[in-house]
C-alpha cells in the first residue's frame, strides 16, 4: 500500500516537474533559450537538454532498458550535454525530452519500487541501488534544475511560476517596492551587524 502511494506521489511530482521545465522555454526567442544567463553558461535549453539526458540514462541503463536513442558516455562528455549547440534545435531537445519521457514512464510503471538497478558511475556500495532510490534521484535533479530554470526566466523577463494557468500579470510597482524593502532590510542588518 505505502510503495503504491510512494510511486504515485514521487512519479506525479517528477511529471510536473517536467511540464513546469518546458514551460520555461515558452515565448523566448530562439536566442534567450540559449544564451549563457550565469558565469557558467547555464541557460534554458541546455537546462532541459541535461535533464532529459539524465531521465535517459537513470531509467534506462540503470535498469537494462538502455534509451533507444545514442547518449554521450559520461566520461567523455564535453559538456555539452548542458547547452544546445548550433546544430540542435529547440524542437530536437524538447522532443527528444518528450521521448526521454515515454521511455522513463515506461520503468516507472513496469517496474515495482524495489525493483534491482544499478548505476556504474556512482560509487560503491552505493552503486547497487533500487527504482525507489533512482525515482527520487532523478526527482531531486528535476526539481534543482526546474529551480534553476524558474530563477533565469525571470531574470530574462520578469515571469515567473511553475504553470502558465498560475502565472500572475506582473505588478512592476509592487514589485520594485518589494526588493527596495527587502534592500533596506539586508542595508540594515548589514549595519548593524559592523
Amino acid at each position: 500500500m505505502i510503495d503504491e502511494f510512494a510511486k504515485d506521489n514521487l512519479y506525479g511530482r517528477l511529471r510536473r516537474d517536467r511540464e513546469a521545465l518546458l514551460w520555461k522555454l515558452d515565448g523566448l526567442s530562439e536566442y534567450d533559450a540559449r544564451r549563457p544567463l550565469t558565469a557558467t553558461g547555464t541557460n534554458l535549453l541546455g537546462l532541459v537538454k541535461h535533464v532529459a539526458n539524465v531521465e535517459a540514462r537513470y531509467f534506462g541503463e540503470v535498469f537494462g532498458r538502455p534509451s533507444p536513442e545514442p547518449l554521450p558516455r559520461w566520461q567523455e562528455s564535453n559538456g555539452s550535454d548542458l547547452w544546445a549547440t548550433e546544430d540542435e534545435n529547440r524542437d530536437q531537445i524538447i522532443g527528444f525530452y518528450r521521448r526521454t519521457w515515454e521511455h522513463s514512464d515506461a520503468t516507472i510503471n513496469e517496474l515495482p519500487l524495489d525493483a534491482p538497478g544499478h548505476v556504474p558511475w556512482w560509487p560503491e556500495p552505493h552503486a547497487d541501488t533500487n527504482l525507489f532510490a533512482v525515482l527520487v534521484h532523478v526527482l531531486g535533479e528535476s526539481i534543482r534544475h526546474t529551480g534553476q530554470a524558474d530563477i533565469l526566466r525571470e531574470g530574462l523577463d520578469g515571469r515567473t511560476g511553475l504553470r502558465a494557468e498560475h502565472e500572475q500579470r506582473i505588478d512592476e510597482e509592487a514589485r520594485a517596492a518589494h526588493c527596495a524593502q527587502i534592500e533596506q532590510a539586508a542595508r540594515t542588518a548589514a549595519s548593524i551587524k559592523a
